[in-house]
């Protein structure tokens, strides 16, 4: 193996460690956010802008997940599904937006909002935060306390997205999300908030099946649709959860 590759997993596998040693109180407390609103009759909702989207993404009609979390995926900033790329980095910055998104999305007080900025910076993470919370939606945020420390706000409040979430989890990425630097490259180089993020929402998945197991409450888990009987034994759970899946 490469000794920048080794460099890599070494530096992931540290932040992972220390996402399972210093994040377990707030996991606790953001699983039961999610297993209140499933036990009280509500939905989940998760949303990223662009390279944040996709730990939401990797929740989402996942084998082995919970099939209650639902994706916001707006137009511009849902991927990196604009050309040019950078105008998804400018829309992310747009205040308003937010607004425009939570108006066409089926959420509503007593739902629980996963929310995913690296940096908590940009104006379209912080409003969504804001205005979730105003309408009484629970917010647990993913960011990097770390980065979102170091810089400074978007957005004409001044506020950074960790002040309106309800539950914050570090995903101990560091300023400028990349770990490795040589003096022949200028700047450093390969990121890990995509790899701690998704880690530390799988944990969260993890922590909410526990905490409804512990209330006598059987968790909708998907069955993987490549193994026999899989398609079947969905369809039957989409079938009872129909009015809080709204990806289908």
């Amino acid at each position: 193996m490469s000794t920048f590759a080794f460099d890599y997993l070494n530096e992931l596998i540290k932040r992972i460690e220390r996402i399972r040693d210093e994040e377990g109180e707030s996991l606790q407390q953001a699983a039961k956010l999610m297993a209140d609103a499933i036990e009280g009759g509500h939905s989940l909702f998760a949303f990223g802008c662009t390279h944040s989207s996709l730990p939401i993404q990797d929740l989402v009609y996942r084998a082995g997940g919970l099939m209650l979390i639902n994706p916001i995926l707006a137009p511009g900033i849902a991927s990196l599904d604009v050309h040019p790329a950078t105008l998804s980095s400018a829309m992310e910055q747009m205040t308003g937006y937010a607004k425009v998104i939570l108006d066409n999305t089926p959420i509503h007080a007593g739902d629980v909002l996963i929310l995913v900025s690296v940096s908590g910076r940009n104006a379209v993470p912080i409003e969504m935060a804001q205005i979730a919370r105003e309408r009484g939606i629970k917010v647990i945020g993913v960011t990097s306390i770390e980065y979102t420390e170091a810089v400074t706000s978007r957005h004409p409040s001044g506020k950074k997205m960790r002040d309106f979430a309800d539950v914050i989890l570090d995903n101990k990425a560091p300023k400028g999300d990349a770990v490795l630097s040589d003096p022949r490259v200028p700047q450093k180089f390969v990121p890990v908030s995509g790899a701690t993020s998704i880690a530390l929402l799988q944990a969260l998945v993890a922590a909410t099946i526990e905490e409804l197991l512990n209330r006598g409450v059987t968790p909708p888990v998907l069955l993987a649709a490549n193994v026999d009987g899989g398609a079947e034994y969905n369809a039957r759970l989409f079938a009872q959860y129909r009015d809080r899946i709204h990806y289908l």
